[in-house]
């Protein structure tokens, strides 16, 4: 398939997949006018490169783990690679909670001050 078919079955852009490809995250054939045609494994490729992305890891990082997540091969080391980044978003999902902990307990704060008549002061910290 051609790039702006792959962009429109994975919602992502033509330049983004280019970057893909630059960063060794991404491979494709070359017609010979040069045009990019991918397989269809890409589309699949493309979600795990996406999911990976939005967990907050690095393109080199992902460069390193894509043969594991794609093809579930992998050395202890890779292993090892993997609990550590499995660590880190655990630690990151921890701290998102704490801060949504927080916000819900300002709006509760907030919404009984305005059952009171109280004014919620904006200029104060949380």
């Amino acid at each position: 398939m051609r790039i702006g078919e792959l962009a429109g079955r994975t919602g992502v852009s033509t330049r983004a997949l280019r970057y893909y490809e630059e960063q060794g995250l991404l491979a494709a054939e070359r017609s010979d006018s040069g045009q990019r045609h991918y397989a269809e494994a890409a589309v699949d490729r493309v979600r795990v490169i996406r999911e990976l992305y939005a967990a907050g890891l690095s393109s080199k990082t992902i460069a390193q783990l894509t043969p594991c997540v794609i093809d579930g091969k992998a050395t202890p080391e890779l292993l090892g690679r993997l609990a550590v980044e499995r660590d880190h978003l655990d630690r990151h999902i921890a701290d998102l909670a704490h801060a949504r902990d927080r916000l819900v307990s300002v709006i509760a704060a907030a919404s009984a001050n305005m059952h009171t008549g109280i004014p919620c002061r904006q200029d104060t910290a949380v």
